[in-house]
């Protein structure tokens, strides 16, 4: 402070005229300071990224494409045509219901096309065909867009819809392995034309090893949802995820590690503990759900210490439906009631702020 006058002492330039840019009222003299004229006022945030909704999910379809095309390879070209359905129907819903909503159209963001992708790689291949367009309506209209949109939506809309296609739970439980009977273009619209194959689950349900091979059951040469059966491709697929940063490795590990040392500690069978333990991890969507479902942005915790929590909530609910249930998978379930419990989570992990306390706001 100046000694005389008690006034800020700061460098000011001569009296300009009222109003003139780059300038500001000098405290207590009349005058106006020089700003520089770089200065510039904007609402946050003020880190610009070159990463889109877009272009996160294109990561995404980019790291589900390989297992959707060994999905193909091993059931045939019916798959092919249940994911272009659900493609398709995915976008077309969204586009319908924000038109009708008076919102602008966001088809161009990829998220309906990977709610598509998702849902056709959680369907069994002799699905028919009209179930996919069912599912799409229910993920994007139902549980997305009468929420308010991406982001808004408080479950998976994907795993939403295929609980809710277990309405018709004689379809969603009819898996087959025989991918000849479903290359031609005939057979691939036809439907009831499969044989039917139980999966590795069903039998671990029982306490029997299934008669496929640890490596046969990772490369992904076995019964199952059209997108779950090549756990390779699928962990190719969520490391590349991570290296792209568009998943944390929270959930996953503590995902699949809660699955790992609950059936390691308790087999149902009387064999290795550890044999066992691989089976239930490589079996059904853990992997698929893992990776690629638990970590949606919109319906997963925002801090570290929360994905943890949510990852071993996952793992332990998915045991306890798979050794307990009466169905012999437990992803799909435990992921939707892991995710009607992360405002709750959120609010117990999140940091208390520096220099006083949370008071539970």
């Amino acid at each position: 402070m100046d000694k005389k006058t008690d006034t800020p002492s700061v460098p000011v330039t001569e009296p300009v005229p009222e109003g003139s840019a780059g300038t500001v009222p000098a405290a207590g003299t009349g005058r106006k300071i020089l700003m520089p004229d770089i200065l510039t006022v904007t609402p946050s945030p003020h880190i610009k990224s070159p990463e889109t909704t877009a272009t996160v999910m294109l990561d995404v379809i980019l790291a589900l494409l390989p297992a959707f095309i060994w999905g193909t390879y091993v059931f045939g070209s019916r798959a092919a045509a249940v994911m272009a359905i659900s493609v398709a129907a995915c976008v077309g819903f969204e586009a319908a219901a924000q038109f009708l909503l008076h919102r602008p159209v966001t088809i161009s963001d990829l998220s309906a096309v990977v709610t598509g992708l998702l849902l056709a790689m959680n369907l069994p291949v002799s699905v028919p065909l009209w179930m996919p367009v069912i599912g799409a309506f229910f993920a994007i209209v139902v549980v997305k867009q009468l929420f308010g949109g991406i982001g808004s939506n408080f479950v998976n809309p994907a795993l939403a819809a295929r609980v809710f296609l277990f309405s018709w739970a004689s379809e969603m439980t009819a898996f087959s392995a025989d991918g000849e009977k479903v290359t031609s273009f005939a057979t691939t619209l036809a439907e009831g034309d499969f044989v039917a194959s139980a999966t590795p689950l069903a039998s671990l349900k029982t306490g029997t090893l299934p008669p496929e091979t640890i490596f046969d059951m990772f490369l992904g040469n076995h019964a199952g949802c059209i997108g779950e059966v090549s756990s390779l491709l699928l962990l190719a697929g969520g490391i590349f995820l991570l290296v792209q940063r568009v998943i944390t490795w929270h959930i996953p590990a503590a995902y699949i590690g809660t699955v790992a040392l609950l059936t390691f500690l308790f087999p149902q069978n009387d064999g290795i503990p550890v044999e066992f333990m691989l089976y239930e991890i490589l079996a059904g969507g853990l992997m698929l759900g893992a990776f690629f479902m638990a970590t949606d942005y919109a319906t997963s915790p925002v801090t570290p210490a929360g994905r943890l929590i949510f990852g071993v909530g996952c793992g332990l609910i998915t045991v306890l439906i798979r050794y307990f249930g009466t169905y012999p998978e437990g992803v799909s379930f435990s992921i939707l009631v892991m995710n009607l419990l992360v405002w709750y989570i959120d609010k117990a992990t999140m940091p208390r702020r520096f220099g006083g306390k949370n008071n539970g706001k």
